[in-house]
């Protein structure tokens, strides 16, 4: 069965709680998810600078969990950081944003996706979408990500609503309130679906779903199909491991250091 890693690149607890929540009852049985909440950052990515940090973050919650598996099953001081096979099935990033998505996917020995990446793979099935999500800063850096993987063609719209991911996870709803309106008003012409994005918005999309015309895709259950289902880009390592000559990182990134 597999064995899913939840990063949250969101320093709040409440978020990676949600996630969890969210993330479930969707597995199959027998599967194991661990989650993760990054060590240092911002409570709630929103920015550019935020969003920069975090993919640090999520680096360093990757390591620790490798460095945690090692330690619990011994192995000789030669196979350290040079495993032949992830002890991870798929690894998940929990944020509409993807911090860190492609220097984890350059370390990693298993699949990595994020909220963004995976919901632009379901919504492309489907044709050309739309994205609602919080927080102006949003657009430019959704825009970037989109082009890096090759959805900015398919990306018709982007829908956000004043009140950020965090401040719509704390308050149902004003979340439902603006989320309504921007579900509606991202529906232009062409639009085949639309992607309801964010880490503190999971379960939104099915709760609209009655009052939006055309499909909504939750980001966070979008994460979890495409892992299970193979979607995402197949790993181009056999052991996990960074090939940079670190300074001063933790003990936990420099023990992943491995041959190019």
């Amino acid at each position: 069965m597999p064995h899913l890693l939840l990063i949250n690149p969101n320093t709040s607890t409440t978020t990676s709680a949600l996630l969890e929540r969210a993330l479930r009852p969707g597995l199959p049985p027998g599967a194991q998810l661990t989650v993760r909440t990054a060590g240092f950052g911002a409570r709630y990515i929103a920015c550019e600078s935020s969003h920069a940090v975090a993919g640090t973050a999520v680096l360093q919650a990757w390591a620790e969990h490798l460095a945690q598996a090692q330690e619990a099953v011994p192995q000789a001081p030669q196979d350290v950081g040079n495993t032949e096979r992830s002890p991870l099935d798929g690894v998940l990033i929990g944020c509409f944003g993807d911090p860190g998505l492609f220097a984890l996917r350059e370390a990693s020995a298993c699949p990595v996706t994020g909220l963004a990446e995976a919901s632009f793979i379901e919504a492309a099935r489907l044709g050309p979408f739309a994205v609602v999500t919080g927080g102006e800063r949003w657009k430019p850096m959704l825009r970037r990500l989109a082009l890096a993987l090759g959805f900015s063609d398919a990306l018709l719209h982007i829908e956000t609503v004043t009140p950020t991911g965090a401040q719509m996870q704390a308050d149902r709803a004003l979340a439902l309130h603006h989320l309504r309106q921007a579900c509606r008003a991202a529906a232009l012409p062409g639009v085949r679906s639309v992607i309801v994005g964010g880490a503190g918005l999971a379960g939104y999309a099915h709760t609209l779903q009655p009052q939006v015309d055309l499909p909504l895709i939750d980001s966070v259950q979008a994460g979890l199909k495409v892992l299970l289902e193979g979607g995402a880009p197949a790993p181009q390592r056999r052991a996990d491991g960074f090939v940079a000559d670190w300074s001063a990182v933790t003990p936990q990134m420099a023990r992943l250091t491995v041959a190019a």
